[in-house]
């Protein structure tokens, strides 16, 4: 039979949220500050997926620039209903909660186009939408407690949209405020109309170790909301540390081809059972009804490695693994893999004869714009990535190179400058803000350089010329050392340092491996 190996979409895959549309699921998930931001994947079995798209995806639809690391598109919802995809999100600058909100964007074909962002006047984060017998759409979605009784508690409201207005409109109803008194951020909103009832996942204890699933019920979509006596209904924090997947939670359900029941939810893999790395993936969960209310794995309480899935035609290809069916290898220009900070990857470099060509930029990585990068998430806890840079073009100043990237103020990397006397080799360790640069020598002059990182573990090696040049520990770099919600990204990198930037750098080759087979990945 065919199975399902957990997480199914590995790497920094947060937040998922899943509806079906005749025979095909689609699935959407945070994408922080990198754009494309929002990819739309589908699939007929939640075994093999496809991306399609992006919600996010022309110049001018958001405009993220100064947005720092973390900060972004946060926790999408996707439905199908009234003839139309709808995906509701929130735009956040953690700097400025003025700036951004809520949106909506619709789609006759989830592949695009999109329609441009309609903003929605209701505070907070994590909007979502449920369409009710009658064809009215209600919006719901969380925020902090307008009258709190302890720190970082949240309600969830909801209130009906109208389409033809393009707005809010009637009463608002706060429908919860958690299941267990004292839990912060019940956030991450659903509500589901199941056999005469609504009901509403929601998560709650902040999507780290303590993150869990609650579940409440009423027989009207404004309520009163009755929680489920098992609430919370799932969580891994009872596992304790030694757990090697934690923070379960942020969970949306979907019915299979087969009518049984499942639901999708983030959690983290972590070996020493506090740090992960590869950030908050995307995980599958048997489901089952019991006395009117959803049981998550029932009969375990955590997360399964694998998850048989009977109606599947067919497997991924060996050694695959998901969105796209994955190998190891080249990362060519076309791959959807690719992404940029605050800009489209084709803003920041052009596509030439399967090489990238990205002019250098002033802004450095450093920095809470769009600097020149490209880079795809790490989704392998080993994992080895190498490109060939044509420095050539590179002007006097400016430099180009490898990175290990968590934010701006936290990365690694290596550097290939050109100084008057030609080009040298420097490592860069940028943590909590503060870089400490070392200079490794001058390389000899030639037209390409190859850089090497290799990650083990919570162990990370750069290589030039075969040689071990710079180590990293990804304990100091993961979300829970840093702060904020985002896994690792490897990419390419070229500045000039504020300078006035004259040259460019070209990426011949970029490939990407796990170092062991996808099936055997831990």
């Amino acid at each position: 039979m065919i199975e399902i190996r957990n997480p199914f979409l590995p790497g920094c895959h947060p937040d998922p949220s899943i509806c079906r549309a005749g025979d095909w699921y689609y699935l959407v998930c945070s994408t922080f500050e990198y754009l494309p931001g929002l990819p739309v994947l589908r699939s007929r079995d939640l075994v093999r997926w496809e991306t399609v798209g992006h919600v996010i995806d022309r110049p001018g639809m958001l405009d993220l620039d100064g947005i720092g690391s973390s900060g972004g598109l946060y926790a999408p919802t996707i439905r199908y209903g009234l003839g139309l995809f709808w995906v509701a999100c929130t735009l956040v600058d953690r700097e400025d909660p003025a700036r951004g909100g809520n949106f909506l964007v619709t789609a006759a074909d989830p592949a695009g186009p999109w329609s441009d962002p309609v903003m929605i006047d209701a505070e907070g984060i994590d909007p979502s939408i449920a369409f009710d017998d009658e064809g009215r759409v209600w919006l719901h979605g969380t925020r902090l407690a307008r009258a709190p009784e302890w720190h970082d508690q949240t309600e969830v409201w909801v209130r009906e949209y109208s389409p033809d207005e393009r707005a809010l409109v009637g009463e608002e109803h706060v429908i919860w405020r958690g299941a267990v008194r004292g839990a912060v951020w019940a956030e991450g909103p659903h509500l589901y109309r199941i056999d005469g009832r609504w009901f509403l996942v929601a998560a709650e204890g902040g999507t780290e170790f303590h993150h869990a699933v609650s579940v409440a019920r009423a027989e009207e979509i404004t309520g009163p909301y009755i929680g489920d006596r098992a609430n919370p209904v799932f969580t891994h924090r009872n596992l304790g540390r030694t757990s090697d997947v934690i923070g379960a939670g942020h969970a949306d359900l979907l019915q299979a081809p087969d009518g049984s029941w499942l639901a999708v939810m983030l959690a983290m893999r972590a070996a020493d059972g506090r740090h992960y790395p590869l950030g908050r993936e995307t995980f599958l969960c048997p489901v089952s009804w019991e006395d009117g209310w959803p049981v998550f794995a029932p009969g375990r309480g955590r997360l399964p490695r694998v998850i048989p899935i009977p109606w599947a035609a067919g497997a991924a290809p060996a050694g695959s693994w998901q969105p796209d069916d994955r190998t190891a290898g080249l990362v060519a220009p076309s791959d959807p893999r690719w992404t940029a900070l605050r800009a489209l990857p084709a803003e920041i470099a052009t596509a030439e004869d399967g090489t990238w060509r990205m002019p250098v930029r002033a802004t450095s990585l450093q920095e809470p714009s769009a600097p020149s990068f490209l880079g795809v998430r790490q989704q392998h806890a080993d994992a080895e990535a190498r490109c060939v840079l044509d420095v050539r073009g590179l002007a006097e100043g400016e430099s180009a190179g490898i990175v290990l990237r968590q934010s701006e103020r936290d990365h690694v990397s290596l550097v290939v400058s050109r100084g008057r006397a030609g080009l040298r080799l420097a490592s860069e360790h940028r943590r909590a803000g503060e870089t400490l640069r070392r200079d490794l020598g001058p390389l000899a002059e030639a037209d390409d350089v190859e850089l090497t990182l290799r990650g083990r573990g919570y162990d990370y090696v750069f290589e030039h010329g075969g040689v071990e040049r710079a180590t990293a520990d990804g304990r100091d770099l993961d979300a829970s050392a840093t702060g904020g919600f985002l896994g690792l990204w490897i990419g390419v990198f070229a500045t000039s340092a504020g300078a006035e930037p004259r040259g460019e750098v070209r990426i011949i080759r970029f490939e990407y491996a796990p170092a062991r087979p996808a099936p055997g990945d831990r």
